[in-house]
């Protein structure tokens, strides 16, 4: 990975648009439930996805359900849980789930966990589970070995997903790499110059799929990545977006 701080080129409705929540679209807050997202954003989501004619998604790390609740009925296909669930334009849902039996065993395991380190709070999402440490950042190592060992001892079939302040372990062989894939597969997709925007060590599977198709990766904040791109903060972002619909004007 290396570090990236060219602005992106001016977007254009003709392209086809793949989109992180937190930290992307919505700053990241203290805990998921925290998380706002605002009508001014909703306006504009609705406003890109129209003017592409529909070639926009949400690819998310968040539970399908709880995004699809908070954006209050808005008509946008979504890939949650890092591509382990995706609703399609069409609006048919594909889910992935892998063992369920491990996954079971492993939420009883961290329930406990937590309970014993106030700190530490368990997302169960459904397919996935996160243990997030933001609350207890000292606790970050404890996490990282714990959840290790917990995935080394169910064997095959579970791998972790490292977030900013979170670990996950979910089903191996979807992340949002190859849900951006299937998009681009369908209509109305397909044939459309990729773009993904994303903020965390979560988005560099989608960075390096639509770096392959000669794309538009943007990575936003900080940090190392493969993305070609940066923009500095959801502000950025959201201005870089508006400014395709003036595209149109």
């Amino acid at each position: 990975m290396i570090a990236r701080h060219r602005l992106p080129p001016p977007p254009s409705v003709d392209w086809a648009y793949f989109l992180d929540v937190d930290g992307t679209l919505i700053d990241i807050a203290a805990t998921p439930a925290a998380a706002h997202v605002d009508r001014h954003l909703l306006a504009l989501v609705e406003r890109l996805h129209r003017a592409c004619d529909g070639a926009l998604a949400l690819v998310s790390g968040r539970a399908l359900a709880d995004l699809e609740l908070r954006l209050g009925g808005l008509p946008v296909p979504v890939a949650g849980q890092h591509g382990l669930e995706r609703r399609d334009a069409g609006g048919a849902l594909h889910v992935h789930e892998a063992a369920p039996d491990a996954m079971r065993a492993i939420r009883d395991r961290l329930e406990s966990v937590c309970a014993s380190h106030p700190g530490l709070l368990l997302e169960d999402k459904g397919l996935s589970l996160a243990l997030h440490y933001r609350l207890a950042p000292s606790l970050a190592g404890y996490v990282h070995r714990l959840l290790r060992d917990m995935v080394a001892e169910a064997g095959a079939g579970l791998r972790l997903q490292e977030g900013k302040c979170v670990l996950e372990v979910k089903p191996a062989g979807c992340d949002k790499g190859t849900a951006i894939e299937a998009y681009l597969a369908e209509a109305p997709y397909r044939g459309r110059r990729p773009v993904f925007i994303g903020d965390d060590i979560t988005d560099e599977h989608g960075f390096a799929v639509v770096n392959a198709l000669a794309g538009i990766s943007i990575k936003v904040g900080t940090g190392r990545s493969c993305a070609r791109y940066h923009l500095a903060d959801v502000n950025a972002v959201r201005q870089w977006l508006a400014a395709a619909l003036e595209e149109r004007t």
